[in-house]
């Protein structure tokens, strides 16, 4: 078989399915019934059309016929009168006459058939849509109460498109219940073990931090223990700073002297921001480091007061173990640190600009 033909087997296949599918029956029988329909008027108009044939050719007998018996009347008269030449003309003319009269009803006799036929045609043919027509509505009554039956089996079963596409929806909404239930629980497990508090706070894993914030440590604990290093570092700090006040400062120094004189890594420049230079001991660096620890703490925890805590912790501490330089002495400072006025927002500007 070519490769034509079986393309034509295939689009005539899918051709067909295609309308098997869109055919409805009952309009497939109107339009059997109105084909019928067609047909019986068909016959109607040929039967008039026979008729009115028919009819035409006994007219023109009849005037055939009259003709005939005028041409018959005139040659008697012509006789009576002594014109036998007259007479014969005429009876001539009556016999050309006679043999149209007599062509003509061989005509008529077959139209006449005709028409009975046709009439036999259209009666059986009346008859025959009567019975179609009672037939119709009883094919259609039936096509669709068994449509109507096979709709309510079909969605009773779930078997129906759209009782399929309702269960389908159905499926799709219990498995997002399920699915949010399960989440739902899950979070309510992390959030009982304390697993959403240390992701919230930006906390590590390590398994110390996790069983303190389980045990509902707040974010102010980091703070306040940084801030008592640094007080148990500031109460050392005194005495540093004693010690090294105590030792002869020279001459040329009327206030505190220069870096340069005091022996290395025992003292340190601080300068606050803002308010000068401090000359410090490096005893106190611990204490720094732990008010360092806890500023860091509170900004990142948006702490305001905390870090305004820290701010004048460290002020105290610098201004208490260390000695202020002149303002006109050029320093090098060893490390910069905040002011006491300085607030949260103001030292996350300057630590985003660095």
């Amino acid at each position: 078989m070519s490769v034509f033909k079986r393309l034509s087997q295939v689009f005539q296949q899918k051709t067909n399915a295609a309308l098997n599918k869109v055919e409805d029956p009952t309009q497939a029988l109107d339009l059997s019934y109105q084909k019928m329909m067609e047909n019986l008027q068909q016959v109607r108009r040929s039967i008039a059309d026979v008729l009115t044939s028919q009819k035409r050719l006994e007219a023109q007998k009849a005037q055939l016929q009259s003709q005939y018996d005028k041409l018959q009347g005139q040659a008697r008269q012509a006789l009576q009168q002594g014109q036998e030449d007259l007479a014969r003309t005429a009876l001539e003319r009556a016999q050309g006459v006679k043999g149209q009269i007599d062509a003509l009803a061989p005509q008529i006799d077959q139209l006449r058939t005709q028409e009975e036929s046709l009439e036999d045609t259209g009666r059986k043919l009346q008859a025959k849509l009567e019975v179609f027509r009672t037939q119709r509505e009883t094919m259609k009554a039936q096509y669709t109460a068994a449509k109507a039956s096979t709709e309510a089996v079909e969605n009773l079963s779930g078997l129906s498109e759209h009782m399929t596409d309702v269960n389908m929806m159905m499926d799709r909404a219990q498995d997002k219940i399920t699915q949010l239930q399960a989440r739902a629980a899950a979070v309510g497990e992390l959030s009982d073990s304390g697993v959403l508090d240390s992701l919230t706070m930006g906390g590590t894993s390590d398994d110390i931090e996790t069983q303190l914030r389980a045990g509902q440590t707040q974010p102010s604990v980091d703070y306040e223990l940084e801030a008592m290093k640094a007080e148990l570092n500031a109460g050392k700090a005194p005495q540093a700073a004693a010690e090294i006040a105590a030792a002869p400062a020279p001459a040329e120094a009327p206030v505190a002297a220069p870096a340069a004189a005091a022996p290395a890594g025992d003292t340190m420049v601080i300068r606050i921001a803002g308010e000068g230079l401090y000359r410090v001991p490096t005893s106190i660096k611990p204490a720094l480091d732990a008010l360092d620890s806890a500023m860091d703490t509170a900004i990142e925890h948006n702490e305001a007061k905390s870090f305004s805590t820290c701010t004048a912790q460290l002020a105290n501490l610098i201004a208490t173990s260390g000695t202020k330089l002149d303002e006109n002495e050029i320093v090098k400072s060893d490390l910069v640190v905040p002011s006491q006025d300085m607030t949260i927002d103001e030292a996350k500007q300057l630590l985003a600009a660095d």
